[in-house]
């Protein structure tokens, strides 16, 4: 399939792209918008099925879902795409390209060969690093200095496919996963419209992934939530940042689980785990190296307070030391990332 060169290759440039739109999470919506500002014609939106969220355990729709139902698209859920008659109703929208971003299901090679031009991901990493479902957090979590948005070409492979387009943004020193996500999605929505762009005047070039730089990341399990006081203070304050805004960075104190919000790392030595002072500025922790002022802290059911508000309510002493939680033997990863 040659999306570059000749007449037949090319979408009309006066004609609305039909697109599959495929997306479940925050991350897709505004790709998905800017699509519809851009003119193009949304056919149909794929999104995984409404999942039971909040405490009363109320099915709630994606939030892809809801601004397609604002905008009048039709949606459809369905658990896989491997079903036959899935793909004949995908078959029958005559989709010139599928575009997809944080959608979470596989698309089989029988999908991928329905629109005219293939399908289109979003993804939000400087690829081949941080092929996989959590780009974002593993960059951070890294000690990356930059990550960004690729375009690329869905093939076979997780995440293989050649790269339309590409952009990097630097990974500033108060980054969260929340604030990543919010500029990466935002630079997606605008490099998938000069995709659309290029490919309307036959001017995109497809460049295969190289072979050096390989990456993996993982899903999140949520035991790497959980601080090792043994590790070094700046690889901590990485996982804080790459934790916030889910699941938290955990912490027991008193048999109490606390989440971190934001912390720091410091110089000081001492017993990983002890609580060296609490002052205005938070609650100072020594860790296997350097140690790490806790500036903003939640108990379970309360608010995200600022750590000399929170020790109001919940006292911490120092000299006290907080519990060792079980971790897994790589939760924390202070390398560059483990080649595939």
């Amino acid at each position: 399939m040659n999306w570059v060169g000749g007449e037949s290759s090319r979408f009309a440039c006066q004609k609305a792209v039909r697109i599959i739109f495929a997306g479940t999470s925050d991350f897709a919506v505004p790709a998905l918008e800017s699509l519809v500002a851009g003119g193009h014609q949304i056919v149909l939106v794929l999104t995984q099925p409404d999942r039971l969220a909040g405490r009363g355990l109320v099915a709630t729709a994606s939030p892809v879902k809801q601004l397609a139902q604002r905008r009048g698209i039709p949606v459809a859920q369905p658990a896989t795409l491997s079903n036959p008659g899935i793909q004949v109703d995908l078959r029958n929208c005559q989709p010139d390209v599928a575009v997809v971003a944080a959608y979470g299901l596989i698309l089989p090679e029988a999908v991928l060969g329905i629109p005219r031009y293939g399908a289109l991901n979003i993804h939000a990493s400087l690829l081949p690093r941080w092929r996989g479902a959590a780009p974002i957090q593993r960059a951070l979590l890294a000690g990356d200095a930059e990550t960004g948005v690729c375009i690329m070409r869905i093939d076979a492979g997780l995440d293989t496919g050649p790269v339309l387009l590409r952009a990097a943004v630097p990974i500033l020193g108060d980054d969260t996963a929340g604030t990543l996500h919010h500029k990466l999605a935002a630079l997606g929505s605008e490099l998938i419209i000069d995709a659309l762009e290029r490919i309307a005047l036959g001017t995109v070039v497809e460049t295969p992934q190289p072979v050096d730089g390989i990456t993996y990341a993982k899903k999140i399990a949520k035991l790497e939530a959980c601080i090792d006081w043994r590790a070094e203070a700046a690889t901590i304050e990485r996982q804080v940042r790459a934790f916030n805004p889910s699941p938290g960075a955990t912490v027991r104190l008193r048999g109490s689980e606390l989440k971190v919000w934001r912390a720091s790392a410091v110089e000081a030595v001492g017993v990983p785990g002890r609580v060296l002072g609490v002052d205005r500025q938070g609650v100072t922790v020594t860790c296997g190296r350097g140690a790490l002022r806790l500036e903003e802290i939640q108990r379970a059911g309360g608010r995200r307070l600022p750590a000399a508000e929170f020790v109001r309510g919940f006292s911490i002493s120092p000299e006290e030391s907080f519990e060792q939680l079980a971790v897994p033997s790589r939760a924390i990863e202070s390398s560059p990332g483990s080649p595939i």
